[in-house]
């Protein structure tokens, strides 16, 4: 039907951010993750905290991946527009056309 590899680009299971601000003395990130759990649910794995630290974890359970998966899209947008971004070896190389 669909092909596995296109689908994950569409909809991300795992996100990995950080901002980094040397004047600021801020090396941050933030670790987004959708898992299946035992129940038949998914859950969002929030992970933050200082770059080489263990940080803090968050778990959320919600009712299918979908759901999982569209909370962890609005937390990547708002962690985006606080200045959050993608390690610059996670960034997908630019298509040709």
């Amino acid at each position: 039907m669909f092909d596995q590899a296109v689908q994950l680009e569409v909809f991300p299971t795992d996100l990995h951010l950080r901002r980094i601000d040397p004047a600021c003395n801020m090396r941050r990130f933030y670790r987004l993750s959708v898992q299946r759990d035992l129940f038949g649910g998914a859950c969002l794995i929030r992970e933050w905290g200082r770059i080489g630290y263990r940080g803090q974890v968050l778990i959320e359970t919600h009712d299918d991946e979908g759901k999982a998966i569209t909370a962890l899209m609005k937390l990547a947008a708002i962690k985006r527009r606080r200045g959050y971004c993608l390690p610059p070896a996670l960034i997908p190389p630019a298509r040709k056309v």
